[in-house]
């Protein structure tokens, strides 16, 4: 898209023309921010204060575009495994329209060249700075399911409407940024708990203004979601001056990186977390085995477990802070896996139920939880942490090194990204084998 004057000045006089009510005590701007566009606090906030409100006719979404029509005509066609393409088409339309009346609200983005993705890296840097972190297998999926989405539902959508689209410009690569575009900013209304069995989840959607807010795990605004607009309040006072953070969820900082380009730097990341693959374990407790009989109830333990739906080849077991977030499937496969050959048989016959408080208590695991296992349970867990730290290109040590300032400051942003990803799954993992030692 072609730049032209300020685009900041630009899109706030698109919110007043949109009935976006911008609060006269913020204002956005690049600087004081952590990344790109932010929203700062001009003077002091209480909590509670409205921020912004965007009414619903503002919000950018498959309802609200050009081509909502033809979307809606065509929605049986459009459905996907992501439930993304209603969206991505609408994105593609809007932002290379020269009509759009979006086109004030895409200028902040640059042609996204500020998306870093690392499903934009080469891939021999992804697998080199992010080996171990479970993220070059995730952007795999990803671009996989990317090219399927474009070949046999956007190309077919695209061809139907000549007079819209236009491949040449609507391309595979203006689709994966929009994708990632959408990754990074778009909202999810959240289902009522009356519809949260019925139906699926609502379809994302742009919010101008509260996608602009950048992502801490200690966040001080909320988006609020009401019948005719959206509202970003503020959840604590803040200090004119400080920048004003939303939060994205509660997101390790493997999925911060993956689904929205950055990282938050150690020990910034309350909710970061470390995966041990399922199968990790299984590994672990077959080089236990010390022979083929024992190799073979392993197997069939393994087996056991997929029954019960504790595991799976592709699982992962997630590792907090504080606790395990899979407690109890953990907690299960790692009592299951260290049976003798006739408690197995026994908890076979009872289809794998037990007294409910020795249940109970077997499946927490806080920290405090982990370091009462009992010992054939913390060793296998303390070897799948081994097997698990020998997945990654380097050691803590050599993290710790790159962390140090000197070492930091020459590293690319990349590298800076991935260090902080690998850093503390690192540490969650090493605080795991202290507990379980």
């Amino acid at each position: 898209m072609a730049a032209g004057g300020d685009p900041a000045a630009a899109f706030v006089a698109w919110c007043g023309a949109a009935g976006v009510r911008l609060s006269p005590k913020v204002r956005l701007s690049r600087q004081g921010t952590v990344s790109g566009y932010g929203l700062v606090a001009g003077e002091e906030l209480a909590a509670g204060e409205l921020l912004v409100a965007v009414p619903r006719p503002a919000l950018l979404s498959q309802h609200t575009c050009g081509i909502r029509g033809l979307l809606r005509d065509a929605q049986d066609a459009l459905q996907s495994q992501s439930g993304w393409v209603p969206l991505l088409l609408a994105l593609l339309y809007e932002y290379t329209a020269s009509s759009s009346p979006w086109r004030p609200y895409f200028a902040l983005w640059e042609d996204f060249r500020s998306l870093d993705h690392p499903m934009f890296w080469p891939e021999e840097e992804r697998s080199r700075l992010l080996q171990g972190t479970g993220i070059p297998e995730a952007v795999d999926k990803d671009l996989a399911n990317i090219q399927l989405e474009y070949s046999s539902i956007i190309l077919p959508f695209m061809q139907a409407h000549p007079d819209v689209f236009d491949p040449k410009v609507h391309t595979l690569e203006l689709y994966k940024q929009l994708v990632a575009f959408v990754m990074a900013y778009s909202f999810q209304e959240p289902l009522d708990e009356a519809d949260e069995d019925e139906k699926g989840p609502n379809p994302p959607m742009m919010v101008p203004v509260a996608d602009i807010l950048n992502h801490v795990a200690n966040h001080n605004a909320n988006l609020e979601y009401a019948p005719k607009c959206l509202r970003m309040v503020t959840t604590r006072p803040i200090s004119k001056g400080q920048e004003i953070f939303n939060t994205y969820g509660q997101m390790a900082n493997w999925q911060l990186l993956h689904m929205y380009g950055f990282a938050e730097p150690y020990p910034g990341n309350t909710n970061d977390t470390a995966d041990i693959q399922m199968v990790t374990v299984r590994r672990a407790a077959m080089q236990r085995a010390k022979n083929e009989a024992q190799r073979q109830l392993v197997s069939e333990q393994w087996d056991f477990l997929c029954q019960l739906e504790m595991v799976g080849e592709e699982g992962a077991f997630v590792v907090g802070w504080d606790e395990v977030l899979t407690e109890e499937e953990l907690s299960v496969t790692l009592k299951v896996l260290c049976m003798s050959e006739e408690e197995f048989k026994e908890y076979k016959e009872q289809d794998g139920w037990e007294d409910d408080s020795e249940e109970e208590e077997s499946s927490t695991l806080s920290n405090e939880a982990l370091s009462r296992l009992k010992a054939p349970c913390k060793k296998l867990l303390y070897d799948s942490v081994l097997l698990t730290l020998e997945s990654y290109r380097s050691d803590l040590k050599a993290d710790q090194d790159l962390l140090k300032k000197e070492a930091y400051e020459k590293l690319s942003r990349r590298e800076q990204q991935a260090l902080h990803v690998r850093y503390g799954q690192k540490r969650i993992l090493h605080q795991l084998l202290e507990l379980v030692r």
